[in-house]
């Protein structure tokens, strides 16, 4: 749900290194989210790549009031927006957005923003956290009820797949990510050595899972 490749200034990994990387970890699909840019999109396809890893353009959008993975029809999307108007453009436009690491100390998400129902999803595990950010984000999404997904955040090709969002329902386009978003078909995939204990038994970890690992 949460990968960088070269487009974004802080990450040296080639997109088709990330491909490549994914399947080698046994992930179904990677979201390729660099930094307020879609660019992506001019040097791979969208879609199912030939080792067949499923790949769906995001971006990480930096707002002063936090960061957000937004997924939808954003290739053109303005830059500089505030975190309020960004999140109704989503909304507006039919996308999804996630706030990413919320409790990340540069750039965290003002919890005003929850408060008032902009931002329904939460990236509840992060790759790059530390435990205490991840707990943080944990408790928000139980004081909230928010839509959790994990991600790792990957800025090289070892951090890829650390940390993963499985979904219940098969996931081949953009348009499937965005609606197993808003109908919370998914859940964070997290590393047993990752796992606060006060997480284990999580409610939404439960249960059949029946499809994709994207990461």
């Amino acid at each position: 749900m949460h990968v960088h490749t070269s487009l974004s200034p802080c990450s040296g990994m080639t997109a088709d290194e990330a491909v490549l990387r994914a399947k080698e970890r046994g992930l179904d699909g990677i979201c390729i989210t660099d930094h307020d840019t879609m660019d992506i999109r001019h040097t791979l396809s969208e879609g199912i790549q030939e080792n067949g890893i499923c790949v769906i353009f995001g971006m990480e959008y930096s707002t002063s009031q936090g960061d957000f993975l937004v997924f939808g029809p954003f290739e053109g999307l303005a830059r500089d927006l505030p975190a309020h108007q960004l999140l109704q453009t989503v909304e507006r436009n039919g996308g999804v957005a996630v706030a990413a690491h919320p409790f990340r100390r540069k750039r965290p998400v003002n919890e005003k923003i929850i408060q008032e129902g902009l931002c329904g999803a939460i990236e509840s595990f992060n790759g790059r956290n530390t435990l205490a950010e991840n707990l943080a984000s944990e408790r928000w999404r139980r004081s909230y009820d928010l839509m959790a997904c994990g991600g790792s955040d990957a800025h090289t090709i070892d951090e890829v797949g650390t940390v993963a969002t499985r979904f219940f329902v098969p996931i081949r386009t953009r348009a499937d990510l965005i609606t197993a978003l808003k109908k919370r078909r998914c859940r964070p995939e997290i590393p047993a050595f990752m796992q606060p204990r006060a997480c284990v038994n999580r409610d939404n970890f439960s249960g059949q899972t029946q499809a994709a690992i994207n990461d």
